[in-house]
């Protein structure tokens, strides 16, 4: 490891820390990590610890044993799911202790495992997790998701060259993404977060009763809830922590209405789910529910998903992103949806964050569907933006309104 990737990793901690969580000294901090994560996490938990944090826990995690499990295990057994491991985010959760998750996953883990299997395995998690989601619905766990450089997924996004160059190239990108090299990362991003906050209050401003997507293969209409809530960049706990829930990040992102999505829209990305590829796909909507899906590839994955609970068709989020954000000016796939997702406009299949909706976090579950919110034990980003999508806000008395054309902002702020 050389002095200056050493210092770029301990800036990188740095930012996580102090940006990303901005964690308090009296808050314990719950990890989940993969092995070859283990110089950042080693570096987190000094930056932690210097602060005076009482307590840093990491689960951890090989993901070969996933693969290891479905090519060996007896099938019926994939559900099992042990109770300690809830009990572990319900303790931290109760207490407002604050989250870290890396996600730097292999693309093609799962690969050539039947679907169906993958299906009953995601459900069987989603369902034992499902009552800990309620920290993040309510806000009240301060949390970061980011990634590492990891080989095997290095070796996806650089192939043709020696592993130990694409983990170079792929962690000058992680950096690059995060503000690392910046001469003051922490400026960098209080300045980035300012202009995404700029945005979200635009928006929020218009109160646009729905957005139009126009494209290629797209041609969808979306409905917004009343009193819906554009959020961008940072969050903020109901105990007054603010935070910036991922890094990169450069969407501004809102809740759809569930009930009103018509027309269709196409992926301008690759999907990767469960370590399967799922491609150039097109999902029709009628009543705001997913009523034909087509794809080229991994068509049987993507239905799976649909089919993992009853809301599952249904979209929980919808966010901005422009066609210059320089995650999209790479010019490259990450097959990581955690930066993809920062390089394209997207929607999600799946569950709504309660906190796009004004008093949503006090909702119900019913009272939150019956405002239009949607619950679900998924939450899937998909990429659909390019330089070739324009969207509209569609005003209470139905005229339109320019927001993004060509893939850029229609209005600079």
């Amino acid at each position: 490891m050389s002095d200056a990737f050493q210092k770029s990793l301990e800036k990188y901690a740095d930012i996580i820390v102090n940006i990303g969580l901005n964690l308090k000294k009296h808050q314990r901090l719950n990890i989940s990590a993969g092995i070859p994560d283990i110089e950042l996490v080693r570096q987190v938990a000094i930056k932690a610890y210097q602060l005076g944090v009482p307590y840093v826990d990491v689960r951890w995690v090989d993901e070969r044993l996933s693969r290891i499990r479905f090519d060996n295990a007896d099938p019926e057994s994939l559900t099992e799911v042990p109770d300690w491991l809830i009990a572990r985010e319900h303790e931290y959760g109760e207490r407002g202790d604050a989250l870290l998750s890396i996600s730097s996953s292999d693309p093609n883990l799962l690969e050539g495992v039947d679907p169906a299997l993958i299906g009953k395995y995601r459900k069987a998690i989603a369902q034992k997790y499902e009552p800990t989601y309620k920290y993040l619905d309510q806000n009240t766990q301060n949390w970061c998701v980011v990634s590492t450089a990891t080989p095997a997924w290095a070796k996806k996004v650089f192939p043709g060259i020696p592993v130990e160059q694409a983990q170079e190239k792929l962690w000058d990108a992680i950096f690059d993404a995060c503000r690392v090299h910046q001469d003051d990362p922490v400026k960098a991003w209080r300045d980035h977060a300012d202009r995404l906050h700029r945005q979200c209050d635009y928006l929020n401003g218009k109160k646009f009763s729905g957005l139009h997507y126009k494209a290629p293969g797209t041609d969808l209409t979306l409905g917004l809830p009343e009193n819906h809530i554009w959020i961008g960049a940072s969050s903020t706990t109901v105990s007054g922590i603010e935070f910036i829930p991922n890094l990169p990040t450069e969407e501004v992102f809102c809740l759809p209405h569930r009930e009103k999505a018509e027309g269709y829209i196409s992926s301008s990305m690759p999907l990767i789910l469960s370590g399967n590829m799922v491609d150039a796909f097109t999902l029709t909507f009628e009543n705001g529910r997913v009523s034909k899906v087509t794809a080229k590839q991994g068509e049987d994955h993507i239905r799976r998903l649909l089919e993992t609970d009853e809301n599952a068709s249904h979209l929980g989020e919808v966010a901005l992103v422009p066609d210059s954000s320089p995650i999209s000016q790479r010019k490259h796939l990450f097959y990581n949806t955690l930066f993809d997702e920062n390089a394209s406009c997207h929607l999600a299949l799946g569950s709504a964050y309660r906190y796009n909706l004004t008093g949503g976090s006090e909702m119900s579950k019913e009272q939150f569907i019956a405002a239009g919110g949607n619950d679900s034990l998924i939450h899937v980003d998909f990429m659909v933006g390019s330089n070739q999508m324009d969207i509209d806000g569609i005003h209470a008395d139905g005229t339109h309104e320019p927001v993004m054309r060509r893939g850029e902002w229609a209005v600079s702020l």
